[in-house]
């Protein structure tokens, strides 16, 4: 993508996307400081803040602090609504014991989606968390989504940019209505294997945090998928003595 110019920030309406933390406090530091950098005052978080064996209480702060709007993920729900197996597990467990009880009442606060003129934030579809928008898993492999496809999943939104997180993956696709669909990547877990539906990886290759800037004007929106370079030895290190070695893998070179 382009890179938007500094200079040209006060002269259109600029918004920064960021997705999927999982309580990686220095990916998410890293990130706020080059928005700042770059003159961008509103920010809209897309959900899966928390969960993680890394820092959930100082992200949960940091968010707070800085009064970003902040959606439910279906890994924030699951904090507040534990399953039998989740709540026997570390995450929960580090969660309970960092987060305050403001931090709850703000994390129960979040809604599924927002929505503006012309642009709309989710999580995972308009419709759920747990969907992945511009990805289809297969048995064999991964897929983009057909764009007939993402705009059925759409629904009837009148948004024309949506913005979108959950698989981690930073994308940028227009559909066949002309709708641009956004995912910023993510934040602090660029990598990540899951069993649903089923067994599948998704790998952004690299180590970097991620966020996009969305940029609008009369020639319609720019997008720059934008990934930084932070301090992600500290945080596999950390989740190494928390017992997952898996995700100091991930955290560390953003492949399973």
């Amino acid at each position: 993508m382009n890179s938007i110019p500094i200079a040209a920030i006060a002269a259109i309406a600029v918004i920064a996307d960021i997705a999927d933390i999982h309580g990686n406090w220095p990916a998410l530091a890293a990130v706020l400081a080059d928005i700042d950098r770059r003159g961008v005052t509103r920010i809209f978080n897309l959900g899966d803040s928390l969960c993680s064996s890394l820092w959930p209480g100082a992200t949960a702060r940091l968010l707070q602090a800085r009064a970003i709007p902040s959606l439910c993920g279906n890994q924030d729900r699951i904090l507040y609504a534990p399953t039998p197996a989740f709540a026997a597990g570390s995450d929960f467990a580090l969660a309970q014991a960092e987060l305050s009880a403001a931090d709850w009442a703000w994390l129960l606060g979040q809604p599924p989606s927002l929505a503006e003129p012309d642009l709309l934030f989710c999580h995972g579809t308009p419709s759920s968390d747990e969907t992945y928008l511009l990805e289809a898993v297969y048995p064999a492999q991964v897929e983009v989504r057909a764009g007939g496809e993402i705009d059925a999943l759409l629904g009837a939104t009148n948004a024309r940019v949506i913005c979108c997180g959950h698989s981690h993956q930073p994308r940028l696709v227009q559909t066949p209505s002309g709708r641009l669909v956004v995912n910023p990547g993510s934040v602090g877990i660029p990598a990540y294997d899951d069993d649903l539906p089923w067994p599948h990886r998704m790998e952004a290759g690299s180590p970097h945090a991620r966020y996009a800037l969305l940029a609008s004007s009369a020639g319609g929106w720019q997008v720059e998928l934008i990934a930084l370079a932070y301090d992600h030895e500290a945080a596999a290190q950390l989740a190494e003595r928390r017992g997952r070695p898996d995700r100091a893998r991930w955290i560390r070179t953003g492949r399973t």
